[in-house]
């Protein structure tokens, strides 16, 4: 398949969270115009994919994204040419969840939070969405809080629930994280521990890979590489960090990292739609508009694409086997140091879309057509 052909069937999947305003633990600065409800951030998904061409589903987050009838709000997505994508679960914000939720020592609590993945599930038959995503807070920050055995039993046992409550054509997707809000132990901390309760669930469970979710320095695309030689690895959540979970646009903090997980990715011939792999962004946009930052992380993981579908496979297998040190990581460096963006102007035009979809945004009038109509109600978010 040519370079053009792979990027044109690429597919970005938006988190809806990100078109309403966000922040740190500290603050939340409130921008004009941001979505009121799950309707207004499809709208604003559907702009992102009008002008890109590859980012055609929105995932949901419940129950920020809750509605009276989801069938209604598909037909709404459709409508607009995007589809509902994944649907992310949220226990980590009720009171009851303080000492955690599937892990927690109150089997009440855990009641409630398995309710609210099966909750989920019934949602996702009604959106025809493939993937539940799952994310847990849970954890511990000081030794002798809980039994740690105890909490994985726990979460076992949700998790087994969950997967018997899915459909035929439905998924598990299971993120890890290093630490936050947890700072002795988190529950999942890791690719390690999620990838060993997905082989003991099976086939429809696979892993998450938050970019943002791991220590410094560690080797992301060994993780890519691994999950995929297993066939567990399900699901990107891209953005970037310097310090911690950052949230940043993907790409922002070291371009070269995402190349080198893209670059994992064709290497397996991972990249098309029909091998599974979800590519989302699971980002929090504090400072910069929604829209244009979305747009910026599709282009930026457009960019490294193209640059990993650029990699001379022959000649850097070459290299590797005449053990030629430089000579395989120069092919590397000479993909990663191309000007792709001439090709991508190129292939969007050929696509019938503005070569520069930074400029349309600015050109279409559509920030300031939100700004001017969502005047009331309440914006989408959280408060801090």
């Amino acid at each position: 398949m040519s370079v053009k052909a792979a990027l044109r069937e690429q597919r970005i999947e938006t988190p809806s969270w990100a078109y309403g305003n966000s922040g740190t633990r500290f603050k939340v600065f409130a921008q004009q115009g941001v979505p009121r409800t799950p309707y207004e951030k499809i709208d604003d998904a559907a702009v992102v994919h009008r002008l890109t061409g590859v980012a055609p589903t929105v995932a949901l987050h419940i129950p920020w994204d809750r509605v009276d009838d989801y069938g209604k709000l598909a037909e709404y997505a459709r409508d607009r040419g995007v589809a509902l994508g994944a649907i992310n679960s949220n226990v980590f914000q009720d009171d009851d969840y303080k000492l955690g939720s599937v892990c927690h020592p109150d089997a009440a609590v855990r009641r409630k939070a398995i309710g609210h993945l099966l909750e989920c599930v019934d949602i996702m038959d009604q959106t025809g969405s493939q993937d539940l995503k799952l994310w847990f807070a849970d954890g511990l920050n000081y030794p002798g809080q809980d039994n740690i055995r105890a909490r994985q039993d726990r979460l076992a046992e949700a998790l087994q629930q969950t997967y018997a409550r899915l459909g035929d054509h439905q998924r598990m997707l299971l993120e890890y994280k290093f630490f936050e809000p947890a700072f002795y132990t988190t529950d999942v901390p890791d690719w390690g521990t999620a990838y060993a309760h997905c082989q003991q669930l099976g086939e429809k469970a696979q892993v998450v890979i938050d970019t943002g979710h791991h220590a410094p320095g560690t080797n992301i695309e060994f993780i890519v590489s691994f999950l995929l030689r297993a066939n567990k690895l399900g699901a990107f959540d891209f953005n970037s960090r310097f310090y911690a979970d950052d949230d940043l646009m993907v790409g922002a903090a070291d371009p070269f990292q995402l190349f080198r997980i893209m670059h994992e990715i064709v290497l397996a011939d991972a990249l098309k739609p029909a091998a599974g792999i979800a590519f989302m962004l699971d980002q929090c946009h504090n400072l910069e508009p929604k829209i244009p930052a979305i747009i910026r992380s599709v282009l930026n993981v457009q960019e490294a694409t193209a640059k990993a579908l650029l990699v001379d496979h022959e000649a850097l297998a070459q290299a590797q086997q005449a053990g030629d040190v430089l000579g395989a990581n120069g092919t590397l460096m000479d993909a990663y140091n191309t000007d792709v963006r001439p090709l991508l102007r190129e292939l969007r035009e050929e696509m019938g879309l503005d070569p520069d979809p930074m400029a349309a945004y600015r050109r279409s009038g559509y920030a300031e057509q939100i700004v001017r109509e969502r005047v009331g109600g309440e914006a989408a978010g959280w408060g801090a």
